[in-house]
Parts: structure tokens; sequence; C-alpha cells
């Protein structure tokens, strides 16, 4: 079994047809699951549409 490889925030974004600031926000105010990796952070794909079926990107969640 192959292990799941990690995407940047810039993919993360996209794929969830936000911003690069959301997601940062996200990661500091909403839990996003991510990964810091040195100086980066990075996403796996299947984490974050598990955190958002979960309602993590519900606005009326979290500090926001």
């Amino acid at each position: 079994m192959t292990a799941e490889p990690l995407v940047s925030v810039e993919q993360i974004a996209e794929h969830l047809g936000v911003t690069r600031d959301s997601i940062y926000r996200w990661i500091d105010r909403k839990n996003l699951p991510a990964h810091r990796v040195g100086r980066l952070w990075k996403f796996k794909i299947s984490e974050v549409d598990d955190w958002v079926r979960e309602g993590g990107a519900d606005e009326h969640r979290g500090r926001d």
C-alpha cells in the first residue's frame, strides 16, 4: 500500500476553492488538519476532506 502524498497550501486551497489566506486562517482558528514539514504546511487530501464533511469549515464553528 502506498502512503498518501502530502500536498502544498496552494494545492489544498485550489482543491477547496478558497484562498491561501483562508487555509492559514483555518489552520490557526479551525484546526484544519495540517502537517508541518520544516517551515512549510503540508496536507493529506483525505484528512482535509474528512474535516470538511465533519463541518470543520462551517462559518459558525471556531473563533472566526
